[in-house]
């Protein structure tokens, strides 16, 4: 099963944000990532624009069997149903990655939460898109 990790980050929340996504395949080896500054934006915003941007690289590589893992207990709690989403202001990226994930007839999707220093690499992108700035 291909893994893929996201994170997102604000700087002063809302501040200058950015996600980063890293795809390993089943040996466990990082094949492609994707990292973005999204302009000011809450930290949650990004770890929503992250998920969405997991999906889309699963979608670029064709893949059809992952895992998507993300340090953001909201994003994972509402993308699974566990919690509403109450916040007006995510109901669009909610909106959205539930979109994303339509696009495809998935063998298997699911998103998991791991804690922070399980999701190094993907922290490790945002803030190197920060960084680029």
């Amino acid at each position: 099963m291909y893994k893929l990790y996201f994170d997102g980050a604000s700087r002063s929340n809302p501040g200058p944000a950015s996600y980063g996504v890293t795809l390993i395949d089943p040996n466990g080896q990082e094949i492609d990532t994707d990292k973005k500054y999204i302009g000011t934006a809450t930290n949650n915003v990004a770890e929503y624009m992250g998920a969405i941007a997991s999906v889309n690289l699963a979608l670029k590589h064709n893949l059809d069997n992952i895992a998507i893992y993300g340090d953001s207990n909201l994003v994972i709690k509402q993308i699974t149903n566990q919690w509403k989403v109450k916040s007006d202001n995510l109901k669009e990226h909610f909106k959205e990655l539930k979109n994303v994930i339509s696009k495809k007839q998935w063998n298997h999707i699911s998103f998991n939460h791991v804690y922070r220093k399980h999701n190094k690499r993907a922290d490790q992108l945002a803030n190197e898109a920060l960084d680029e700035l």
